[in-house]
């Protein structure tokens, strides 16, 4: 059983290898953009507008307000982002329902790509807010000594979010193969099933932990200057 869509070779040419993380990645960033575009393309702001308008509404507002909630300030300003990450996680889960589609969240390396980015925008946001001076110099406070161990929490809590969703997305897929082997009939459905729910909440708790690091970040490096930060300094937790 290939417990990982990085195992499964498509194509193969000159040493380039396309996997079926990579097809399948694509798949969900194609489906994205096209439905994006086909809904946006006939945006309506009359009373009645169309059910994907609806939807879409529906679906912004609730990341809009989840934003706001945790991580305060202007929540239009992180929302492309956070958004972005969301449905990504969110589609290629609920696709992993169709026959022969393997999620690409599924390989550790679609998970720490998308950590990796969580780690960018967090100094990126941040020095939005502060300067590159205020940042730099929350990773001192507060004392210069926890320095290394501000930067040893950056990279660790970007190791724990990729380890995490690839751990609750792979363990699902195992789940499947183990009891279609099993019982081929009634337990596969009911894991699927629950493999659906689990993956929509597996890219609820992505989003929100990357609104979590990127609003502390902001908040404890728009702090004055000399002033301490009002909870955690900067690069810890996980």
């Amino acid at each position: 059983m290939e417990i990982s869509p990085d195992a499964w070779v498509l194509y193969e040419w000159m040493g380039l290898r396309l996997n079926a993380t990579i097809l399948f990645t694509w798949v969900v960033m194609a489906l994205l953009v096209l439905g994006s575009w086909a809904i946006t393309a006939r945006l309506s702001e009359a009373e009645a507008v169309s059910r994907w308008q609806a939807l879409l509404e529906v679906i912004v507002t609730a990341i809009r307000d989840q934003i706001a909630e945790v991580g305060g300030g202007e929540a239009g300003r992180y929302l492309p982002f956070i958004g972005t990450l969301f449905l990504f996680i969110a589609t290629a889960n609920i696709l992993a329902l169709v026959p022969g589609f393997q999620p690409p969240t599924g390989s550790l390396s679609t998970t720490a790509a998308l950590a990796i980015c969580v780690l960018i925008a967090v100094p990126l946001f941040s020095i939005g807010e502060r300067g590159i001076g205020g940042y730099l110099r929350a990773y001192l406070r507060p004392t210069p000594l926890m320095l290394p161990f501000n930067i040893v929490g950056e990279i660790s809590r970007t190791i724990a979010l990729a380890v995490r969703l690839y751990g609750n997305v792979m363990s699902g897929t195992v789940i499947v193969g183990i009891l279609i082997s099993v019982a081929p009939f009634f337990f596969p459905v009911l894991m699927q099933l629950l493999g659906l729910l689990t993956g929509l909440i597996q890219a609820y708790i992505f989003a929100i932990l990357a609104m979590v690091y990127i609003g502390s970040a902001s908040r404890n490096r728009s702090a004055p200057d000399g002033a301490a930060a009002p909870q955690e300094t900067a690069g810890t937790g996980n």
